[in-house]
């Protein structure tokens, strides 16, 4: 019978992963084919859904995936959630203040392999003036080649966050306990990425 090998010989593909299936390269963001939404509890019992359209980003990958960086640049008066009066509450210095913070911004720190086609982006998130570390969990949804010759891939990010870090505090309680707004608030990106020449 042979030996169990030592702890440190066995492959453990989550923390030994170094590639995942994105060709290298610099990819950009095709904002027409992408979304941004996020979600959020309204008074505890239903969802609000909202998307921004107006984002930029990118995606630089080497041959080592733990040295790839993702950028992202939000406008954050391009926020939508399909009622104008809300949108101006949200654009209002009571959420993100956009005429003082006009940008969203994101930049990578680490980028950790869970399997051929799922990896955690650890980053910081700069929104209403303040920096804090968030991960979103990122699934690559395939790559193909469209009718120009362009080589693509898809993504599909999610993430929570908790708006008070960000100082978004407005709210109100209600009878039942409940708030109006929930703090918590999750994003869901849908990203379809152009490779640069």
């Amino acid at each position: 019978m042979q030996p169990l090998p030592h702890e440190s010989q066995r492959r453990i593909p989550w923390l030994t992963a170094t590639t995942v299936s994105i060709p290298t390269g610099t990819w950009s963001v095709d904002k027409a084919h992408s979304s941004i939404e996020f979600r959020v509890k309204h008074l505890g019992i239903s969802t609000v859904r909202g998307a921004f359209n107006e984002f930029e980003g990118s995606l630089e990958i080497g041959d080592d995936l733990l040295a790839a960086k993702a950028y992202g640049k939000i406008g954050a008066g391009s926020i939508d959630t399909n009622e104008p009066g809300r949108d101006e509450h949200l654009r209002s210095p009571d959420f993100f203040d956009v005429d003082n913070f006009p940008d969203i911004t994101f930049e990578s720190t680490a980028i950790t392999p869970l399997d051929d086609d799922t990896f955690e982006v650890t980053g910081d998130l700069t929104m209403h003036g303040i920096t804090n570390p968030i991960t979103l969990t990122v699934e690559r949804s395939g790559t193909e080649q469209d009718a120009w010759g362009n080589e693509r891939v898809g993504l599909e990010a999610i993430g929570k966050i908790n708006r008070s870090d960000w100082d978004m505090r407005f709210n109100q309680a209600l009878g039942s306990g409940d708030m109006m707004v929930s703090d918590k608030v999750t994003m869901a990106l849908d990203i379809s990425a152009v490779k640069q020449a």
